[in-house]
């Protein structure tokens, strides 16, 4: 009992000692929500959108055991393989690519990571290699042996193999094939069999077989959606762990110190934001519009109807705003020397283009392209895929059956029924429709003297 009686002394003379009041616990004052403005929590979401959409995008297309034929997915640092073009049916991009089957390859370079890549010299073959931020740090184009790693890693790089420094931990390959045309698979198929991408610690060994990954249904959602269904402290936290890896390029300087102040920066916590909720709700819900507008200011128009992002697209620098844009609609865009995709949407009276009209699609000359590469011009409904037609074709290409006229200049009928003249169809459908024109390895000086192909309502 006598214990008892000094234990109220003792507890209130700690309590005193400690701070304690009837007012409850102290706040730490870095806990206070701030006061920013929605444009600064704008930059912040803009900066590191492309780094978000990459692991979204890394998320699902490596959500798998093992790469099975025909579905695009395998674990990280294994290969996917297209094995098929994409035709009307093809739901799962926007504007699909019907000139190259691709292959891919998501790296964690926690480990270096080798590529062997095959000498391709029957056509266009090549790999786009892109950082986690969605810059191209480097297009490679002969075959070889590559030993892919982080900057600032030793590495002891076999004989004869090139090392790629990195500077992320991620890292994504792109790899392009030329189709020839009907039947062309099989050939295309001998090129993919060829490559081959292991961890460094597997070189030479010929017993090495890839470990299983793992499949989780719930990672099986779209990774813009994904993206935007986050929270303020949801989004941020979880970039500000991929930044750990994936650190700010050194030229960011200037926006990173800025981010710092909410609390947004490689291993940093954001912090409390006043009336955070609503401003982020609402950069994310004007995203779509504004990107669009951001993005409409690269663009650079040739031929009056046509026009194409220009530089700094696919090696961005600091136009923050242009890469998340791009990020957004266009991920893994390729810089101008290796391909650009003027769009037309308008006739050359400047009427929106519709399927309802029969138009001549004039070529005055070809497209210009350097030696090794091509171009197209592929027709898309108002809602971005492929068109659905009787004779399945979507594009009119430098492989394509056309005849030249008498002059070298070249006529393609757009419509939606067979036009019976002899002329090359493109089919268009019936509704709304517009066209892009890929162009690679464009020559960009005899661009600015080109002129591209009119569109006339018949």
């Amino acid at each position: 009992m006598k214990s008892k009686r000094f234990l109220l002394p003792l507890l209130v003379t700690l309590c005193l000692s400690a701070g304690c009041s009837d007012d409850g616990p102290a706040t730490d004052p870095a806990d206070e929500p701030i006061a920013i403005t929605e444009s600064e929590l704008k930059e912040a979401f803009y900066y590191t959108f492309p780094l978000m959409i990459m692991d979204a995008t890394e998320s699902v297309e490596t959500n798998a055991e093992t790469f099975v034929p025909g579905i695009p997915r395998a674990p990280v640092n294994q290969l996917i393989h297209a094995v098929k073009m994409a035709d009307a049916s093809s739901k799962s991009v926007v504007t699909p690519n019907v000139d190259t089957y691709y292959s891919r390859l998501w790296m964690d370079l926690d480990e270096p990571v080798v590529f062997e890549f095959p000498e391709v010299k029957d056509r266009f073959c090549n790999v786009q290699v892109l950082d986690a931020w969605t810059n191209t740090t480097s297009v490679i184009t002969d075959g070889g042996i590559y030993v892919f790693a982080k900057k600032g890693v030793k590495v002891v790089v076999p004989a004869g193999a090139t090392l790629v420094e990195m500077p992320t931990t991620m890292g994504w390959c792109i790899v392009r094939i030329l189709n020839k045309g009907e039947g062309d698979y099989e050939n295309v198929r001998k090129i993919q069999d060829a490559m081959k991408a292991y961890p460094l610690s597997a070189y030479g060994d010929a017993g090495y077989v890839a470990p299983k990954g793992t499949y989780d249904a719930s990672k099986d959602v779209n990774p813009v959606k994904a993206c935007m269904a986050m929270s303020l402290d949801e989004y941020f936290a979880k970039a500000n762990s991929l930044m750990e890896k994936n650190p700010p390029l050194t030229f960011d300087t200037e926006v990173t110190e800025r981010m710092k102040r909410l609390g947004v920066g490689p291993g940093l916590k954001m912090k409390q934001v006043e009336n955070g909720a609503e401003m982020f709700a609402h950069v994310k819900v004007s995203f779509k519009a504004d990107a669009a507008a951001v993005a409409a200011t690269y663009k650079k128009s040739i031929g009056g109807i046509w026009s194409y992002f220009m530089e700094p697209i696919g090696d961005f620098g600091k136009a923050y705003d242009f890469r998340a844009a791009v990020a957004l609609v266009g991920l893994g865009a390729n810089t101008n020397e290796v391909a650009i995709y003027p769009r037309a949407d308008y006739d050359s009276d400047n009427k929106a283009l519709n399927g309802a009209n029969s138009y001549t699609l004039h070529f005055s000359s070809l497209p210009p392209v350097k030696e090794g590469g091509f171009w197209s011009i592929t027709a898309y409904g108002d809602d971005d895929y492929l068109i659905d037609n009787p004779i399945n074709r979507y594009n009119v290409t430098d492989r394509s059956g056309y005849n030249l006229n008498a002059d070298g200049t070249l006529d393609v009928t757009l419509s939606a029924a067979d036009p019976q003249d002899g002329s090359f169809w493109l089919p268009t459908g019936n509704k709304g429709f517009h066209l892009f024109m890929r162009l690679y390895q464009p020559d960009l000086k005899a661009l600015d003297s080109w002129t591209p192909p009119t569109i006339t309502k018949k």
